[in-house]
């Protein structure tokens, strides 16, 4: 029989363990105001560019084309965003924020806020930079591209 490590010996036991935590309390708080961590991508996607195309918006959430196209529908029903023909083109779409949904990006990026200093506000700033940064180059390193949705 051979000896296997424990879980808690891994660095990726650790990563899950307080992702899913963080992700999770997070997920608490934005439903607490009638939205999800997906609707909060966009959100803060569409808050970013005011004339997202919806290839833009599905590379941001890393979602497929149907999926994408169910969160700018529910967007479009809480009248947080809207469907607007491009400039100059009877075809294409792009999204735009609703005032209603520009107005709750900065709450909910409030509870972003909040939900970091929850986690990491014990830690030092150096402590907070030296992780991010390793998280960071573990993106880069291994060429990380899709945002984290779910």
């Amino acid at each position: 029989r051979s000896a296997a490590s424990p879980l808690d010996a891994h660095l990726g036991f650790w990563l899950r363990f307080v992702s899913n935590h963080v992700s999770a309390r997070f997920s608490q708080l934005v439903e607490g105001e009638g939205s999800s961590v997906t609707e909060w991508v966009a959100l803060r996607t569409l808050f970013d560019n005011p004339q997202t195309t919806h290839a833009e918006l599905i590379q941001a959430l890393g979602i497929t084309k149907g999926a994408a196209s169910k969160v700018v529908t529910r967007l479009e029903e809480k009248g947080l965003a809207r469907r607007e023909h491009a400039e100059g083109s009877a075809r294409e779409q792009v999204l735009r924020l609703t005032p209603q949904g520009r107005a709750l990006v900065p709450r909910l990026a409030a509870l972003a806020d909040q939900n970091e200093e929850h986690f990491f506000g014990h830690l030092s700033a150096g402590e907070r930079h030296a992780l991010m940064a390793a998280f960071q180059a573990l993106v880069s390193h291994h060429h990380l591209k899709q945002v984290p949705v779910a």
